[in-house]
């Protein structure tokens, strides 16, 4: 495993943690799957009810739901990958959470993201600003389907990322 560099991902559906675990060997990194204290259910995750837990959270920018479990010694790692999935064009706000509950001066951040029809949209922009004058962030990758090994291993290597 390399050491320096962290799959860290938001899952609901088992999409974006598919993709996680690819992108982790791809690379040689460690992983890390960011739980929302209180999971969503199928109830909460139903986009199409505007009173949904989720519809509620994404109405508000400023929403952060609480993580269940702190990754532990983040201040070993280099690189950070960020997964999630695309919700309403941007990441989810527990990934906005994420960000603000560690200090990633001088770490390089690369989102990545699984979405059932959208790109990034905005999501770059948002999450580069909630700690742009902290962390080195390299554009991020929509990474939908069965994306091969051998693809991550030239997109990590077009991030100046060698797998150890």
């Amino acid at each position: 495993m390399n050491k320096n560099i962290l799959v860290a991902y938001f899952s609901c559906s088992g999409a974006t943690e598919k993709a996680a675990k690819r992108l982790a060997t791809a690379v040689g990194a460690d992983l890390y799957s960011i739980q929302p204290a209180i999971p969503y259910t199928a109830a909460d995750l139903d986009w199409t009810d505007k009173k949904s837990r989720s519809s509620v959270e994404m109405s508000n920018p400023d929403f952060r739901p609480q993580i269940a479990n702190r990754a532990e010694n983040i201040s070993q790692y280099d690189t950070v990958f960020i997964g999630f999935p695309i919700w309403w064009y941007v990441a989810p706000t527990i990934i906005n959470t994420f960000l603000e509950s560690y200090d990633f001066a001088g770490k390089t951040l690369i989102p990545f993201a699984t979405s059932g029809g959208s790109g990034f949209g905005k999501t770059e922009n948002i999450l580069s600003s909630i700690c742009s004058d902290k962390a080195i962030w390299k554009k991020g990758k929509l990474l939908n389907g069965n994306i091969s090994e051998d693809d991550l291993i030239k997109w990590a290597a077009l991030l100046g990322l060698k797998n150890n």
